[in-house]
């Protein structure tokens, strides 16, 4: 494990493709890399934007000394370990998907990297297990908790439901 790194950043984790194996899979290799996570409840959704199985989706909590573009590096390595191939079609079924959400409360759009990131506020499968685990903390456009992101919602299209069971 390594020690406690001074930035806190938010990571939103997908699969639909074995999720019940590449979710615990990858919350091992997460804490071998950055130590003591903070691990949202998980939950299941339809594809959206693809015809394919239903997703298993979950926002974990790290600390990193890795720079934005570092931390991103690194993550592309975690999934490509899972069997994530990238392609042009953004919208396909995966093993592993990790996006790098916030990196503590720096607002960054350099064409490459984007955060926070817009899925935060567009899709409830990425909204809803952060409002679970950093329900007060602000975001950095809008100065609003995450909480009072999801209350403000629009809930109505985007059906998801919380996984039971335990994650590790």
């Amino acid at each position: 494990m390594t020690d406690r790194g001074s930035v806190h950043a938010w990571l939103s984790l997908g699969s639909n493709m074995a999720p019940e194996n590449h979710i615990p899979r990858a919350l091992r290799d997460l804490e071998a890399l950055f130590g003591e996570l903070q691990v949202s409840p998980i939950y299941e959704s339809e594809a959206v934007g693809l015809e394919g199985d239903n997703f298993h989706n979950l926002v974990v909590g790290i600390y990193t000394d890795l720079s934005p573009r570092a931390l991103v590096v690194e993550l592309r390595k975690l999934e490509a370990r899972h069997g994530r191939r990238r392609t042009p079609d953004r919208f396909a079924s995966r093993t592993l998907d990790i996006d790098l959400l916030t990196y503590g409360d720096q607002i960054i759009d350099d064409g490459s990297i984007q955060l926070p990131r817009d899925e935060i506020v567009k899709y409830a499968f990425v909204l809803l297990p952060l409002s679970d685990v950093a329900g007060d903390e602000l975001h950095p456009h809008s100065g609003r908790t995450y909480s009072q992101l999801w209350d403000a919602f629009d809930q109505s299209d985007q059906s998801l439901w919380r996984v039971e069971g335990r994650v590790r």
